[in-house]
Parts: structure tokens; sequence; C-alpha cells
């Protein structure tokens, strides 16, 4: 049915409507519980979705607890002092974890920082920064997250170091050996050589060339395996710890260290090994 009215009549009954309807839907947002965000791990931990209402509380005991609603889900950012450890977190707003976490029985709790973070523009000034408030500020201990990092993972770094270098000297020993084995295989041809007129400089040349050449394919294949195992590493441990955290990477820096390590040792071997048999007389090559 519809029902006819004068303009005057109609725009005061809508007026009327929406201040009726405007308070009941203020009093709906001001009574709704406060907004926050969950860690993917606790939203499928806990069986959670967005829009649930979760009680949160500071103590053990479950006591001055409060109610939120979830609004959104985050990816905790990854942080490789903490990959085995589950990222249980939820974000708050700082007036509602003020409230959740003061304690009633002291009215000052809810104006006491035990920790302030400071992001700088300039992530590398942080030990700079961490000084100079140090200084002056006496009673207020001030760390840069910077440099406990790096201390961190310099002594991992130094590590790492160490193992490449056995690793190397090991496989340079080892490459050593079949070079000279090679090298005596091929005693006769060298001698041959020797004997239609080609001189040593010219066969060494050759032999640091078939090096050079065999050292750049090897260390190339070593880069394509390296650069095909890091996906397979960082899917496996990423499932296993249920992080974002990239636990290999293998950058274009790392790939030309390496190639500009693996080429010298290459046709330092094989110089080595061919110096061994040149050395000795045309007679003694083709003696069978």
């Amino acid at each position: 049915m519809l029902l006819a009215c004068r303009r005057p009549f109609c725009a005061a009954l809508f007026a009327l409507a929406f201040l009726t309807a405007a308070p009941a839907s203020l009093l709906a947002q001001a009574t709704a519980p406060p907004a926050i965000l969950v860690s993917r791990q606790l939203l499928a931990e806990a069986h959670l979705s967005i829009g649930n209402v979760v009680t949160l509380a500071s103590d053990p005991k479950g006591e001055h607890a409060r109610t939120f609603t979830i609004a959104g889900v985050y990816e905790p950012t990854p942080d490789p002092m903490k990959f085995n450890v589950a990222r249980i977190e939820a974000r708050l707003h700082l007036d509602d974890l003020l409230a959740l976490a003061a304690d009633p029985a002291d009215p000052s709790s809810a104006d006491t920082v035990s920790v302030i973070n400071v992001a700088l523009s300039d992530p590398s000034a942080g030990n700079a920064f961490a000084r100079a408030l140090s200084a002056r500020t006496p009673f207020i201990f001030s760390t840069s997250a910077h440099e406990t990092e790096s201390s961190t993972f310099l002594v991992i770094d130094r590590f790492h170091t160490a193992i490449a270098a056995v690793t190397v000297i090991g496989s340079t020993a080892f490459l050593l050996a079949l070079m000279v084995i090679r090298a005596e295989e091929r005693k006769e041809t060298v001698g041959i050589l020797r004997l239609i007129g080609i001189s040593k400089k010219t066969i060494m040349i050759e032999v640091v060339v078939e090096g050079l050449l065999v050292a750049i394919a090897g260390a190339a294949f070593g880069v394509l395996v390296a650069a095909g195992a890091q996906h397979a590493v960082n899917r496996i441990f990423q499932a296993r710890y249920d992080t974002a955290l990239v636990f290999m990477r293998v950058s274009p820096k790392i790939a030309m260290r390496s190639i500009a390590v693996a080429i010298p040792v290459g046709v330092v071997a094989g110089a080595v090994a061919s110096w061994t048999l040149l050395r000795r007389g045309t007679s003694a090559l083709v003696r069978r």
C-alpha cells in the first residue's frame, strides 16, 4: 500500500526517523568491544575467524579480563631470534593495552613505561643514537637492536667462514689428487705432443685454459644447484616452524664470491698437476 503525503510532512517524518535511529547506532558502536589484530598463527591455533569476540587477560588466572573483536589478521615480522617460537600474538590499541595491563591495586601502573621502542629513519645510526641517549639520561639503559643482531650474526658469520675455509682446503686437496691422476692418464698423449715439437709452454697454456673452462663450468653448476636448493630448504623449514623467515638466500654477491674462489682453485690445481707431468723427460713420458 502506498502512502501519499505532503513534502513538509514527509521531511519531518524522515528527520524524526533518523534522529530515532542515530542514537541506537551510536550506542551500539559505543558498547561494541574494541578491535584487535591477531597473528596468523593464533588465528589457526585457536580456530578463530575475523569478527569473533575473544576475551584477553594479562593475568594467567584470567582476572580483569576484557573482550575484543577480531578485526583482522597479520603476518608477524620474521625474526631470526624467534624462528622456533610460536608467534601467538595480538595487536591492541595503546589505550586498550594500558587498560588491560594496568594493575587496579596500583593507580600509577597505567602511567608507567618500562620499554620504549624508537624507529629511526636511518637504522645504521642506531648505535650512535643509543650512546647519545645513554650519555644524556644516566638512569635509562638504551641499546640498539641493530647492534645486538649484528653481534649475534657476526659470530655466526665467523663460524660459517671457518667451515668454508676448511671445506675449500679439503676440496682443493681432493681436486689436486684427481687432476694428478688425470694427468698421469694423459702421459703418453703429452709425450707424443712433445715429440712432434710442441713446447712445454704451449702445452701448459692448453692445460690452464682447459682447467679454466672446467672451473667455470663447475662453479656455474654449483651456483645453479645452490639456487635450486634454497627453495627446497626455505619451504621445508618454513613449513616446519610455521614462519615466513627466509632461511637460505643465494644472493648475486655470494654467487660471485663462490665463482671467484672456485676458478683460481681449479686453474691452480690443473697447472700444478700438469707441471708435475711436464717436468719429466720426453722419453719418460712415452715409455711403456
